[in-house]
């Protein structure tokens, strides 16, 4: 698996340290104190302390900043902070940014949070209203909004919809994701549906949302933060933590991808095509692996269907034929790839699939819940459909 680095970041820098909150529907707690208990934990898994600390990468969506962080956890010198996003887009792409800081020379050990009460607080899967007129934000999302397009899931469903139109994908592939997904959460006991197993007649059975999506093809809703450490390879061999190399990271964006949050990517030529095929190539050039190399892998499940598209993207299944390898048991424990290992985005929490980061570094240092024996690759993917991004961890040599 090891080939000459050609690209600039490959296995400069690495991940000491995670944290996270409890994940649940009503945390009691500000957006603030959620990121300090998961930035704290953070720190002190890496082994250092809030000194140690320069840099700090943020979504863009965050309503917690920079400073805001840097005061509570008293650091003392802030050389370096950025932001990224947009939401579901943002994890990979906040610890891309992270390594360029770091590789540039503009911080030495970089703090990545994002916190969120998306339940009790700011729902990201409501439906929404533009108050700005039309154009007036650069934004074509306003066009969609009087015939009724005003959630994500309506616009996943046509989607799912369409890959259904081309490719015969049926119900019980979705479902498959849903219970792997489902099957994971429940060997995790800080996942929120922890304890609630789920059968294919469950899921078959649970009340359509927005056709073909039903229930369980949607993420939670959840209150909770997560925050990651990233440092340099040489500073990752002096913490106290078992470090996890970040090999390659990836940014992606397809031509015409059209002004806007999401609605306007319905206007793409291809549904079933997105910027996960394109930023699959780049990470694999920059990693110098493959689909092939991947023992497990965190795919954004916002809904099953980006599971799906991402399973053909990032080339582990031909076009069309994503959900025939979810359905013949790949993703599941045991499985040629288990996806989502803490349950993701649509068993164990919605944190903008920052969790999912967390868990890939779970699965390299061999201490995830439902850890895949001699994990050495972990794929991190995020959002789709404006853009994306990708993480490829493994163990630091």
């Amino acid at each position: 698996m090891s080939a000459p680095s050609t690209h600039p970041l490959r296995d400069r820098c690495a991940i000491v340290g995670i944290g996270t909150t409890d994940f649940n529907r009503k945390s009691g707690r500000t957006e603030l104190a959620l990121a300090a208990q998961a930035c704290t934990a953070a720190i002190a898994d890496a082994g250092l302390t809030p000194a140690d600390v320069d840099g700090i990468v943020r979504c863009e969506q965050d309503t917690v900043r920079h400073n805001d962080v840097a005061d509570i956890l008293g650091l003392p010198s802030l050389t370096y902070w950025g932001s990224t996003g947009t939401g579901g887009s943002a994890p990979a792409g906040m610890v891309a940014q992270a390594c360029a800081a770091i590789a540039a020379g503009l911080a030495r050990s970089v703090l990545v949070f994002r916190s969120l009460n998306g339940r009790s607080g700011a729902r990201f899967g409501r439906g929404r209203r533009q108050n700005a007129p039309v154009g007036g934000n650069g934004s074509y999302d306003e066009f969609f909004l009087p015939y009724g397009l005003m959630a994500p899931g309506q616009m996943f469903a046509l989607i799912a919809r369409r890959h259904m139109i081309e490719f015969g994908t049926e119900p019980e592939h979705l479902g498959a994701i849903a219970l792997a997904c489902r099957e994971h959460a429940n060997a995790n006991p800080a996942a929120q549906m922890h304890g609630k197993p789920m059968t294919m007649a469950a899921y078959l059975g649970s009340r359509p949302v927005t056709e073909p999506l039903r229930l369980y093809d949607y993420c939670l809703e959840t209150d909770g933060a997560c925050a990651v450490v990233v440092t340099s390879s040489e500073r990752a061999r002096d913490t106290a933590s078992t470090p996890v190399s970040i090999r390659a990271v990836a940014q992606g964006a397809d031509a015409y991808q059209q002004p806007g949050l999401v609605f306007p990517a319905l206007m793409r030529e291809s549904l079933v095509e997105q910027p996960s095929r394109r930023t699959a190539e780049t990470l694999y050039r920059r990693a110098g692996l493959g689909p092939s190399d991947v023992d497990v892998a965190q795919l954004y499940d916002c809904f099953t269907i980006t599971v799906l598209l991402q399973l053909e993207d990032y080339g582990f299944a031909a076009k069309g034929e994503g959900g025939h390898f979810a359905a013949g048991g790949a993703l599941r424990a045991g499985g040629t790839l288990p996806i989502n290992t803490a349950g993701g985005n649509l068993s164990e929490g919605y944190i903008h699939g920052l969790n999912h980061v967390v868990e890939g570094v779970r699965q390299i240092r061999g201490h995830s819940t439902s850890q895949v024996p001699g994990a050495e690759v972990c794929l991190v993917t995020s959002g789709l459909p404006t853009a994306t991004g990708a993480l490829m961890l493994t163990a630091a040599r």
